[in-house]
């Protein structure tokens, strides 16, 4: 029988995930918020930094963490948010430092 998998175990796997236009991760940049696990399922609350963000970044983003929490063997389910002005300023910060191009 396969070892539960730990919120820990959950975080260790998404830390390394990066945006594809900004040099840093999406636990970095606050894109990833929260990880909630329940047994062989995997809740993943995810904020964007303005609604409306174009279909393709957004779901680039999503399957990006899916992808890779599926790997562990788990259920997965993200929900999505927007952040809140403090936030995004912090985003908005990190994508000018880091900014490397791309979509």
């Amino acid at each position: 029988m396969a070892k539960e998998k730990s919120e820990e175990d959950i975080r260790q796997v998404v830390a390394g995930i990066k945006h594809p236009a900004i040099d840093r991760t999406l636990v970095d940049l606050g894109v990833v918020k929260e990880i909630t696990v329940k047994g062989n399922k995997v809740l993943v609350t995810m904020a964007l930094p303005f609604p409306g963000i174009p279909t393709q970044v957004r779901d680039y983003l999503v399957n990006s963490v899916v992808e890779q929490i599926k790997k562990m063997d788990v259920e997965v389910e993200v929900d999505l948010t927007i952040m809140n002005q403090e936030e995004r300023q912090a985003f908005l910060d990190m994508e000018q430092e880091s900014w490397k191009g791309g979509t």
